[in-house]
């Protein structure tokens, strides 16, 4: 055996327990390793994931959301994978985009090799949807309609932002220069879009910029303070500091977001008052059919429905209706949640004004580039044939509408197109008692608007003379013209400066103007959205992007229903005025060519089934109308993916400073239950975007994570026979103790002898004195087991010896990731 002198101060040791030389400089406690790797690709996938939100501008929806989520979280561990076995920084960013190549391939493509692995055909493929996506940004509107198409663009775009954003901020050690990648990012949908983005968005973004540089920051902190020494680790004042950064950034963002910025679609936070400041800072419009405004102001024409069965007739193609103003900002769809909605496949109740006699026409409607949760419609709808379960109908808001965005198929309308005539609009009693309030209710209008109102209806007596003489004031020789620029404000309140300056505009601005005005009289009125008739072409008449179109509607009662008043005057043929709004104008039924006479619909009224949310009211016009947007909320997985990423933040913030102001024995299950989060986590989003893709990660995972659990299995049944004296305590001591140094990358020869191994394991790993006369015991106890007739297995301080190796092997050489994830231990022939 090797002898060895005694430390200075100690007495000799027994001739029992050997004695182990150790350096006189002591090597203090090191941080733990994993903290130092994963915390700035952490960090760059955060900022990545946080600047992706900006394109809540000009994409629809939030399952984008998953798909990006997703490729970050593929990107970032692929760059931990390769860079713990010190793979070259070229090398690191080929694998993550042969990752992303991999996974485009196995979600966007059906011809993958193995379903993954991309060939000529998947490539072929891949081309055909990158093609469809440019040709749907090209004739869409933002935001575009979050088709496969749109998916795999935003993936592979957002996918090589996380690799350029993973190289700089770790491999180049350079964070600051992300911001301009993730300032890229914001620039393009906030060129695309008419609107402003969210306000939170921006705040997402600077404050996850802001906590990668404060990671930088301190990691350069420690390096210059010397604190990447093994054993000075970070004080909570240090810890405190990156914290104290991100706090003020969410303060000054908030801050800033409520006064001075631009940020949010009225340039201020909700609720913070009056949108905008000074003259003309408001708007007048309708706030939810921004693509109406798009859709007139594009260069090109894009063709979106085929009508036929509706001969001449010029009538307006109805999509839906709004019954909420805001003053100074237009007309929107209440809050609140979805109406009651009557199966749209099956028998329907009656609408307003339709007691289900008279002719019923049949009107074959054909969308040919229209993606949305609207349904459009002409009239009082009797039935609609060729609509798919989903689609519901709301008899008081005249609207047929879906959960979600979808293709529309050719679908057949049974309506009457009957229309009142100018007699019965005129005796029609006043029914404003019979109307939800929602309908009637006006606040926060222009004295000037008000008085403007009464002196135009000064001689009118009836609710049908108050429309009309209102109707008549928006004609070119009161001065207003039809265009689709509007005149530059001068006015700190849009409707004023419209009706009584600028006076141009488009059906947007004059179909507000006049359902205000006709509020401030107590008319119960709302704003229809959808389209003008269109032209003909062969045997169908064809309805563009050109014909979006806005109008009121006036409600007269139960018996004669809403009632159409177009104000726009416009010169191009495009318009509408219905017998009763012309002069010697008599009862009209319309009746034109090809018209399709089919038998009488039933009316009879059924109970609302199968919306979600629904609501009724009980009301015959009823006030419900479709919550802003109805799409495809995410179900209870897209939920609970969210709940697991907010909780893994959470562990991971505690994994990252509990060590620096709890004891250490507390918190062990942190990371651990921190990498658990993230990957169940990772798990739900892949089964939102297909639960191939899940099966594939669930398959990576356990693939990946099968060596850490044979190691940890090997390790649970030695500590087994260790704790309960088993005959072969010592030899599964040992062969663990020479496995904890292999899975370190520095295995010890299995040809030294006990106490050569124990000299190269004190030294090598720089274990604390309470380590070393641990350790002093453990190859006492293994000697005598394997020299002595008796053996020693049975020392009762033989298993908290071991424990208390093993705690500073912990402690002053903790293990890498790669030690965890690919113990090398585990391909040890000799256990």
């Amino acid at each position: 055996m090797t002898s060895t002198l005694p430390r200075p101060g100690v007495a000799p040791p027994s001739p029992g327990r050997p004695e182990l030389h150790t350096p006189t400089k002591r090597y203090v406690q090191p941080p733990p390793a994993w903290r130092s790797s994963v915390l700035a690709p952490v960090a760059a996938g955060v900022a990545t994931l946080c600047a992706s939100t900006s394109l809540t501008g000009v994409v629809g929806g939030v399952s984008w959301l998953g798909y990006v989520a997703v490729t970050v979280v593929l990107v970032a561990c692929t760059g931990l994978a390769l860079r713990s076995i010190r793979t070259p920084t070229p090398l690191v960013g080929l694998a993550q985009l042969v990752v992303l190549l991999l996974l485009i391939t196995g979600v966007f493509t059906g011809s993958g090799i193995l379903a993954i692995i991309p060939g000529p055909a998947a490539f072929t493929e891949l081309n055909d949807v990158l093609v469809s996506a440019f040709d749907q940004i090209r004739t869409g509107l933002p935001p575009v309609d979050p088709t496969p198409p749109i998916l795999c663009l935003v993936t592979i775009a957002m996918g090589m932002v996380a690799v350029l954003v993973d190289t700089l901020a770790v491999a180049a050690s350079a964070p600051a220069a992300t911001g301009l990648v993730l300032l890229c990012v914001y620039a393009v949908p906030a060129s695309l879009s008419d609107t402003m983005l969210p306000w939170w968005t921006f705040l997402l973004g600077a404050s996850a910029f802001a906590g990668l540089l404060a990671v930088d920051g301190n990691h350069r902190h420690r390096r210059w303070r010397n604190r990447d020494a093994p054993g000075m680790g970070a004080s909570p004042s240090a810890a405190a500091a990156p914290v104290a950064v991100l706090a003020l950034a969410l303060v000054c963002g908030l801050v800033a977001g409520t006064t001075v910025t631009a940020v949010g679609t009225v340039g201020r936070l909700p609720g913070s008052g009056r949108s905008g400041q000074g003259a003309g800072s408001g708007g007048l419009g309708v706030n939810p059919f921004t693509s109406l405004r798009g859709m007139l102001d594009q260069g090109s024409t894009v063709d979106l429905f085929r009508v036929r069965g509706l001969g001449n007739d010029k009538r307006l193609l109805r999509a839906f209706t709004l019954d909420t103003y805001r003053p100074n900002q237009g007309w929107s769809l209440p809050d609140g949640p979805m109406p009651a909605g009557y199966p749209a496949n099956q028998t329907l109740p009656a609408a307003p004004g339709d007691d289900g006699t008279g002719e019923s026409r049949q009107i074959q409607i054909e969308p040919v580039n229209w993606v949305d949760v609207w349904l459009p419609v002409y009239g009082a709808l009797r039935g609609l044939q060729g609509v798919d379960q989903g689609w519901y109908y709301d008899p008081g808001g005249g609207a047929v509408f879906s959960e979600r965005k979808q293709h529309v198929q050719p679908y057949t309308e049974i309506t009457s197109l009957a229309e009142p005539s100018k007699d019965q609009l005129e005796s029609a009693p006043d029914r404003t008692a019979s109307v939800p309030a929602a309908y009637t209710q006006i606040n926060g209008v222009d004295p000037r608007v008000v008085a403007l109102t009464q002196q135009l209806t000064a001689g009118a007596s009836t609710t049908f003379d108050k429309a009309s003489a209102i109707w008549r004031y928006f004609t070119a020789e009161n001065g207003f013209t039809y265009d689709t620029r509007t005149a530059a404000a001068t006015d700190s309140d849009a409707l004023a400066d419209f009706l009584l300056k600028g006076k141009r505009g488009f059906c947007e601005q004059f179909a507000s103007a006049m359902a205000v005005m006709l509020r401030v009289l107590g008319i119960p009125t709302r704003v229809a959205v959808g389209f003008t008739t269109g032209y003909t072409d062969g045997d169908y008449r064809m309805i563009t992007s050109q014909d979006a179109h806005a109008w009121v509607e006036v409600y007269f009662g139960q018996d004669l229903g809403w009632v159409s008043f177009d104000p726009t005057p416009r010169s191009d043929g495009r318009g509408y005025v219905p017998p009763y709004l012309q002069s010697g104008s008599s009862p009209s039924d319309p009746s034109a060519t090809d018209s399709q006479e089919v038998p009488s619909v039933s009316t009879t009224h059924v109970a609302p089934t199968g919306a979600p949310n629904a609501q009724d009211d009980g009301t015959g016009a009823n006030g419900g109308q479709q919550a802003a947007g109805p799409g495809s909320a995410p179900g209870w997985t897209g939920w609970g993916a969210l709940a697991l990423v907010l909780l893994a933040v959470a562990l991971t913030i505690g994994a990252f400073l509990a060590p620096k102001l709890a004891r250490r024995h507390r918190i062990r299950w942190l990371p651990l239950a921190a990498a658990g989060a993230w990957l169940v986590a990772v798990l739900l989003s892949a089964w939102l975007i297909h639960w191939s893709l899940a099966l594939i990660l669930l398959v990576l995972a356990a693939a990946a994570l099968a060596p850490a659990v044979v190691r940890e299995v090997h390790r649970r049944r030695r500590w087994r026979a260790i704790t309960g004296a088993a005959p072969g305590a010592a030899d599964a001591a040992w062969a663990e103790l020479l496995d904890e140094c292999a899975d370190r990358g520095l295995p010890i020869p299995t040809s030294d002898t006990v106490r050569a191994a124990a000299q190269k394991v004190a030294q090598q790993h720089h274990l604390d004195d309470s380590g070393q006369e641990d350790l002093r015991t453990v190859v006492g106890v293994v000697e005598r087991s394997w020299y002595s007739p008796g053996g020693g297995a049975e020392d009762p301080q033989f298993a908290p010896a071991f424990e208390g190796v093993r705690a500073s092997l912990h402690r002053n050489a903790p293990m890498s990731w790669r030690g965890r994830l690919f113990p090398r231990s585990i391909f040890r022939r000799n256990r």
